[in-house]
């Protein structure tokens, strides 16, 4: 299901214009990181998605829906959205009734709701919390409760504001996972990062935002060599690729691996690196 924006103008009622004539497509199965420093209006922009936020001017289209001709609890059925802060989100007294909120409203029958919510807590490494208050466990747990949530409702599209915020080396690579497990079964991810290492190891495109604009948009390896884009956003490339550029190499590792290779093959070649 295909993502439109054009011409996306949204001014708050404290008169701040925080999105400033955005247009972006996102293809269906593709999976887009956009990054930039707080308050470059990547929360507005993906709040645009379901329906939280509505355009002051332009419009947003998802699929053949116009955001401003459907309500949130109908854009929920094309749109998940896990927000940045999982407390935001979680409510239930128990982790699978809070998973399982979702599909109920979403109008799964029993047996799907029960599936969907097993599946969910499976992939996110939870199945064994499944009957303990939310708020018993850790904020790393709980954001993965609200991840959680939003894979069992199954949407074609699915938004992460910051997934990896708390996490531990397992629990990024957890996320890792699910995000190649999305875009395996055809549905679209749209993650707002800070954490550049987990956006070139696992998103092919990436938008770069300044100021209620978009800066650059692109393959990964190509925004990250767009010294005037990540100036501008006060975005610092990942840190393999700083090294690989303090070492005077040509290449672009975009994970340990790749940089590993591209060591053997400077060394196999002769390069005192």
């Amino acid at each position: 299901m295909a993502i439109s924006v054009r011409g996306l103008v949204h001014t708050y009622p404290s008169g701040v214009t925080a999105l400033q004539g955005v247009d972006l497509d996102v293809a269906p199965g593709e999976r887009v990181a956009i990054v930039g420093q707080n308050g470059a209006g990547k929360t507005t922009l993906v709040r645009h998605l379901n329906g939280m936020v509505r355009p002051t001017e332009g419009e947003v289209r998802i699929g053949d829906w116009s955001t401003t001709e459907k309500s949130i609890a109908e854009l929920a059925h094309r749109v998940g959205y896990v927000f940045q802060n999982p407390d935001e989100q979680i409510f239930a007294r128990t982790v699978a009734t809070d998973v399982g909120f979702g599909p109920k409203n979403l109008g799964f029958d029993e047996e799907r709701a029960q599936r969907a919510v097993s599946d969910a807590l499976e992939a996110v490494g939870l199945a064994h919390e499944a009957d303990v208050h939310p708020h018993h466990l850790s904020l790393s747990e709980r954001k993965r409760i609200a991840i959680a949530a939003v894979l069992a409702m199954q949407t074609p599209i699915v938004v992460l504001d910051e997934p990896t915020t708390g996490q531990d080396d397992a629990g990024v690579q957890l996320i890792a996972a699910i995000v190649g497990s999305l875009i395996a079964q055809g549905r679209t991810v749209v993650a707002i990062t800070h954490d550049m290492d987990f956006c070139i190891e696992n998103f092919d495109r990436v938008v770069v935002m300044a100021q209620g604009e978009v800066r650059a948009d692109g393959p990964a390896e190509e925004v990250f060599a767009d010294v005037a884009a990540l100036e501008a956003a006060a975005v610092e490339p990942p840190q393999l690729l700083r090294v690989a550029r303090a070492l005077g190499w040509s290449g672009t590792p975009r994970d340990a691996r790749a940089f590993v290779d591209q060591l053997a093959q400077q060394r196999g070649s002769g390069s005192s690196a």
